[in-house]
């Protein structure tokens, strides 16, 4: 009777451990260069107080994290386009996703500053 009871909360164990649905990353496509993407939403990051820990142009990727309460990590992703360039952008707190509304304020900064209407 142990044995059963002991797997039975194993078992309930284990479903809780299953990793969330993650949700998908915010993105948009751009009329400018992959180059010019990558250098707006760099200098964005560093003004709104996030800690760049990764930035490699080339490769069209920055990893930072928000220096200040909510703490949380924001991966953004620039690849060439035929027409300029996909910018995508998704915030992480632990290893689980946020939902994409938390990266929408940077979303908007950098729409303006790449010059897109909204």
């Amino acid at each position: 009777m142990r044995l059963a009871a002991v797997l039975l909360v194993l078992a309930l164990l284990a479903g809780c451990a299953a990793p969330a649905p993650s949700a998908p990353a915010r993105s948009m496509p751009v009329a400018v260069s992959a180059d010019r993407a990558v250098h707006e939403a760099l200098a964005l990051l560093m003004e709104q107080g996030y800690v760049i820990t990764t930035a490699d142009g080339s490769l069209g990727r920055i990893d930072a994290s928000l220096a200040r309460w909510p703490i949380y990590r924001v991966e953004v992703r620039v690849t060439d386009t035929p027409t300029g360039a996909s910018i995508s952008l998704q915030g992480y707190r632990g290893g689980q996703t946020l939902s994409p509304n938390v990266v929408e304020p940077l979303f908007i900064e950098l729409q303006h500053r790449l010059g897109r209407a909204l």
